[in-house]
């Protein structure tokens, strides 16, 4: 399932975590929008974010485990 993790910029509020079966990022004119097939799930001024990471179970199940 896709899944982003949000960081926001110095003095905005905490991380954010958001996941949907079918979201997609798009940068679009100053804004980060989130939309699923129902539309947009969620839009923020990119001033506000710092790095926005896709993070999905699969890439985790295949990371390397340290022993």
């Amino acid at each position: 399932m896709p899944a982003y993790l949000i960081q926001h910029a110095a003095g905005q509020r905490g991380d954010l975590l958001i996941e949907d079966p079918a979201l997609t990022l798009a940068i679009r004119d100053g804004w980060a929008v989130l939309t699923d097939q129902d539309g947009i799930a969620l839009a923020l001024p990119a001033e506000h974010v710092a790095c926005i990471t896709r993070v999905d179970p699969e890439d985790q199940e295949l990371a390397p485990h340290e022993e």
